[in-house]
């Protein structure tokens, strides 16, 4: 009876052992399962915000970027790209050429992934004004080395052609301004040493001109010099309250013996109560530089006026209006361009460097106002620009 009560008691002992394992087993499948739960959670979240950083650093570039899937189709674009192409709604899914009005990207996607490496072609879009566009394209691969999509990413030459083009240009016209003064001082200069020097009176005639086309010189470097600082930003506009009477009355009497020449009649209609916050030196030029170009070429016998008005309570428009030929209407968009002139004949026999009225807009721009010129043919020129005012009774 006893070794049959032990043996009980060591089966029960037994199935109660193999319960408790099998509850620490279920209890340790349980964790491990919770444990890959949350590692997948974990891992989960980590790709999402992978793919949320990934999303963010496409959308922050300035560059378009497009992403298509292996079947070519439209995966992703970033903004940058919407707004570039200012493409509606959503492509998402759509084939590249059905998404994107160029031609050519279906053929460059397949050279791509043929070549198996960067490939850049440049593109043109038509329109107003016309742009041009450097595109690159690598294909995208898995592990496995399995085709995952095409990435293209834009980049808008336009402007960077347009500098080159400017910068090309300005060197041409500079070149062109310098040669002349200095063909003219070197020729009469070899004819002086030849034997002109001998005739006192030709001598001084040579003499008088290379004495004015040297003085050109002089003022087309001035000039250029004025207008690289202001194009970097080198210079400090001194702005403090300044009467823009008083600055007219100067430029006035600087010009006057200039305007008797022509029997042009210089009138300062500025307020004389108007006051502005600028730079008194650097508007003396601005205003100097107007109305020496109303003398030079507005009528002879006409009339120069500069007046100003308050816009408003921050603001003074100012102007210089004369009555001469007036400015071509295809002119009047080019005429603050640097070197540019209406009538290029006419403007280098009164001895202009071409960089006064690109040397206005900066300083205008630079007071945070705005120049504009309106004209007529045959009624006469206006150049109006505005300053910021200053307020004397808010003061």
């Amino acid at each position: 009876m006893w070794l049959g009560f032990a043996a009980g008691a060591s089966a029960v002992a037994v199935i109660g052992w193999l319960l408790r394992r099998e509850q620490m087993a279920r209890e340790r499948l349980r964790e491990v399962s919770l444990r890959l739960a949350e590692l997948k959670t974990q891992r989960h979240l980590e790709l999402v915000e992978e793919q949320s950083k990934q999303q963010a650093l496409l959308d922050s570039m300035v560059e378009g970027v497009l992403l298509l899937d292996p079947q070519g189709r439209v995966q992703h674009m970033n903004p940058a790209l919407v707004r570039l192409f200012g493409l509606p709604g959503e492509s998402r899914g759509k084939a590249v050429a059905e998404a994107l009005p160029v031609s050519g990207l279906d053929d460059l996607a397949r050279r791509t992934v043929q070549q198996g490496r960067l490939t850049e072609q440049e593109l043109t879009l038509d329109g107003e004004p016309v742009r041009t566009l450097q595109v690159n394209a690598v294909a995208l691969r898995d592990p496995d080395r399995l085709l995952a999509g095409t990435l293209f990413v834009f980049h808008d030459l336009t402007q960077h052609k347009r500098l080159a083009e400017q910068r090309r240009e300005f060197v041409a016209n500079v070149s062109h301004e310098l040669r002349t003064p200095l063909s003219l001082i070197k020729g009469y200069t070899e004819t002086l040493l030849g034997g002109a020097k001998d005739d006192p009176a030709t001598a001084m005639r040579f003499l008088q001109i290379i004495d004015k086309h040297a003085d050109r010189l002089t003022f087309l470097i001035e000039d250029l010099l004025t207008i690289s600082r202001l194009e970097s930003g080198q210079v400090i506009m001194n702005l403090q309250p300044t009467g823009l009477y008083e600055v007219v009355v100067q430029v006035v009497e600087d010009l006057r013996a200039k305007a008797a020449e022509r029997g042009t009649e210089l009138r300062n209609e500025v307020p004389q109560q108007m006051r502005i916050h600028g730079d008194g030196d650097r508007l003396q030029q601005v205003i100097s530089n107007l109305v020496d170009n109303a003398i030079k070429y507005g009528r002879p016998g006409g009339r120069v006026v500069v007046g100003a008005r308050a816009l408003h309570e921050d603001i003074v428009e100012a102007w210089v209006a004369d009555d001469g030929v007036g400015i071509p209407a295809e002119a009047r968009d080019r005429i603050f361009e640097r070197f540019y002139r209406v009538d290029k004949g006419r403007s280098r026999e009164q001895g202009g460097t071409g960089l006064g009225l690109s040397i206005v807009k900066h300083i205008v721009q630079a007071h945070g106002g705005e120049v504009r010129v309106e004209s007529e043919l045959g009624r006469g020129t206006c150049f109006y620009f505005t300053l910021p005012r200053v307020n004397e009774a808010a003061g």
